[in-house]
């Protein structure tokens, strides 16, 4: 039998995540003995689409199956029937896509999600949020790219588990890196409304994120007193072992949520139902988990009950 041959496709190579995805898929493909190549899409959708057609139309180098984590929000579903009609097995990351069902009726070929719970990451922050802020309060929280279905499940699931006394400032990130999250949070903090809000929290949806956030309140503060100088919590996610996770303990972040891999998930399952003949379920999701624990989380002491309560707000 000839060895199975897969593609993975991923968003960026400057985000600790998207990398540890690679090193994980990696490790995958060779304790289960198979060839992979593995290409980043530079945070570009449309030179992600480029990428993946090339694969499904080379004719030297057939591949058995196409893992890809989009890098824009509609999981390229062109690509994705012109892989199957190819005999391709396709695979998709941590995103929605609405076509996975009329794929899988009308091919034989392997079609199938695994995404991280982002409803649940959602979730879990929100409850980090009310660990943090018994008394109430106002959190800012840094958002990924707006294409993305991770932006928008994890801002939703937060939402929804956030008590009701704590109001949220809503920033939106250019993407999932540290120079995102410092530009929003500086381009927040120049804006003369910024100086009347009271903020006990800053929260973003991934640990670079947060990173960048912390260095551009750390750069305003330098330039006051050191009596002025914020002592704010920074919470984020994706919680590797090596930067989220060694900056909890190192007190650079106060929280984070760990999130899985899911590409060694995926390729597990595809490897598997390949060489067992049987179908994989259409979506598999894959459960996060808060470091510490959200009872392990110190209280922060509440606002001024003179402040006025601040609504939902969008930047």
């Amino acid at each position: 039998m000839n060895k199975l041959r897969f593609v993975v496709s991923l968003i960026t190579d400057d985000n600790d995540y998207q990398r540890q995805q690679a090193s994980a898929a990696q490790e995958t493909a060779a304790r289960l003995g198979v060839d992979l190549q593995i290409f980043f899409a530079k945070n570009d959708a449309i030179y992600q689409s480029q990428q993946l057609l090339e694969v499904v139309q080379a004719r030297d180098t057939a591949v058995n199956g196409i893992l890809v984590e989009p890098a824009g929000r509609t999981a390229f579903p062109k690509v994705a029937h012109a892989a199957v009609t190819a005999g391709i097995a396709w695979v998709v990351l941590n995103c929605e896509a609405d076509y996975l069902t009329e794929l899988r009726s009308k091919s034989a070929v392997l079609v199938f999600a695994v995404s991280a719970d982002n409803q649940e990451v959602g979730r879990i922050q929100g409850r980090q949020l009310a660990a943090l802020l018994p008394q109430g309060g106002s959190a800012l929280y840094i958002q990924g790219p707006s294409l993305s279905t991770v932006t928008e499940q994890r801002a939703s699931g937060m939402l929804e588990t956030k008590p009701g006394n704590i109001s949220i400032r809503l920033l939106k990130g250019a993407n999932w890196t540290e120079e995102a999250g410092f530009h929003a949070v500086s381009s927040w903090l120049r804006l003369s409304t910024s100086q009347k809000e009271q903020i006990q929290a800053i929260q973003a949806q991934n640990d670079f994120l947060a990173l960048g956030a912390r260095r551009a309140v750390e750069e305003q503060s330098s330039t006051q007193t050191k009596d002025s100088k914020p002592r704010l919590p920074f919470l984020g996610v994706d919680g590797l072992p090596k930067t989220g996770q060694a900056w909890v303990r190192q007190g650079i972040l106060a929280a984070t949520v760990v999130v899985p891999p899911t590409a060694s998930h995926a390729l597990d399952a595809l490897v598997a139902a390949i060489q067992r003949g049987q179908l994989s379920p259409e979506r598999t999701l894959v459960a996060p988990e808060s470091f510490p624990a959200p009872g392990a989380l110190k209280p922060l002491p509440g606002p001024n009950t003179e402040q006025p309560r601040q609504s939902v707000k969008h930047s």
